[in-house]
């Protein structure tokens, strides 16, 4: 019970650097893994036949899976990705036109009616119409 060990003498620092090596080497295997995955479920070029057998691939092969995979498809792997991309931002901006209303008001004509109107409601003041007034007339 007397005796003291200092860990510091029995894991050097290059054990330390080789052990965070592992840990960041593990971390970005996984990162490939799934983005390997990912292109397999994303890709609508190939059939489901081929998507089982890549992703069965690389799941009982791992290793060798993924880098068959980046070398036999790896090069449509960030057209795919930036398709995904574009198709989700038109979807975002489709989705933002529906919501404001893409079909707003053309002309300072359009945009005075519909100033008349929400006044004629009683929604805004004539002093507030007269300022909207003047920013659709000078913009």
């Amino acid at each position: 019970m007397g005796s003291y060990v200092n860990l510091a003498y029995d894991y050097p620092i290059l054990g330390a650097f080789w052990t965070i090596m592992v840990i960041f080497l593990w971390v970005i295997w996984i990162f490939l893994l799934f983005r390997v995955v990912v292109d397999i479920f994303r890709d609508d070029s190939m059939s489901g036949w081929a998507k089982t057998g890549w992703l069965v691939f690389t799941i009982v092969l791992p290793f060798l899976g993924v880098f068959v995979y980046l070398v036999a498809r790896g090069k449509g792997m960030g057209r795919r990705e930036q398709e995904h991309a574009r198709t989700k931002i038109e979807e975002t901006n489709r989705y933002m036109r529906e919501a404001v209303g893409a079909t707003g008001p053309s002309s300072a004509a359009d945009q005075l009616a519909k100033l008349s109107e929400v006044r004629a409601r009683g929604d805004i003041s004539d002093e507030e119409f007269r300022q909207a007034k003047e920013k659709v007339l000078h913009p």
